[in-house]
């Protein structure tokens, strides 16, 4: 399937405020892409990007006094099947765990661990594997409402377990939380998720969270939001939790004018058969 997806983001503010972005598609997908991607602005600033220790592409730029509207387009090609499912995926011991995976067992910004593993423990101490990553999505998936009235930039996965409503980050929060309890690696990710794979339209678009967990020397995605396998996600940037891949971080003070986002079905383009 082809995806045509972007965004369109303003902010205000009175003097130059230096920014950071995480708002390109992940190298891992650029060989998807069916037509250019690049940000840009009105009014047009410089900007690089470098790639960050966690391998998203984060863009650098200063918000002029008076403003800007940043925005992206293009075209992917997704194959559009379902997040995979292998139920007999075993667990890998610590003393096996390759380097690079250490990290997402730490706590971190927004997930916990030192406050939640008794109760991961308590829940689900005789599982492992995929069973136990599974039991951590649907326990997740049950335990929060989804209002996007109660989203907050300092809601934490306890606050989410606690007060038993938020949005997709906090899903996602909850649920690496509680695999690194159990001493399974998980990572936050954050993209492009729409709602052609669904019976109905679900509201106004926004970007999506889920995440990953490391089982059977490899990553396989899941998502406590939803519970169960999607199609389509377009995939911006991995990390420890949402502080890592942030859309924008502003080192000053700016005021969020515009926020459209876009994922859809490409009908204008078409797919040109593969030599």
């Amino acid at each position: 399937m082809l995806i045509r997806a972007g965004f369109d983001i303003g902010f205000a503010t009175d003097r130059p405020v230096p920014t950071l972005a995480n708002l390109s598609v992940h190298p891992s997908r650029n060989r998807d892409l069916r037509t250019a991607h690049r940000i840009m602005t009105t009014p047009d600033v410089p900007m690089y990007d470098y790639v960050d220790s966690f391998g998203n592409m984060c863009t650098r730029l200063i918000i002029p006094a008076g403003g800007i509207v940043i925005s992206s387009g293009f075209v992917i090609e997704d194959p559009f099947t379902p997040d995979e499912v292998v139920p007999d995926a075993r667990q890998v011991p610590i003393e096996d765990l390759p380097d690079d995976a250490l990290i997402f067992l730490l706590g971190s910004r927004y997930c916990e661990t030192d406050k939640m593993s008794d109760l991961a423990w308590a829940n689900f101490g005789g599982l492992s594997g995929w069973a136990l990553v599974q039991a951590i999505v649907t326990y997740a998936h049950e335990r929060i409402t989804f209002d996007y009235m109660t989203a907050r930039p300092d809601k934490t996965a306890w606050d989410a377990h606690e007060e038993r409503v938020g949005v997709c980050r906090d899903y996602a929060h909850l649920a690496v939380t509680l695999c690194r309890a159990m001493n399974v690696p998980a990572r936050y990710c954050t993209g492009y998720m729409g709602d052609m794979d669904l019976p109905n339209l679900v509201g106004e678009m926004d970007f999506s969270a889920w995440f990953e967990a490391y089982l059977d020397g490899r990553w396989f995605t899941f998502d406590a939001r939803h519970n169960y396998p999607r199609r389509g996600r377009i995939l911006m940037a991995r990390g420890r939790d949402a502080t890592d891949v942030a859309l924008t971080n502003t080192f000053g003070s700016t005021t969020l004018t515009r926020f459209d986002v876009y994922a859809d079905t490409d009908r204008l383009g078409a797919i040109e058969p593969k030599s």
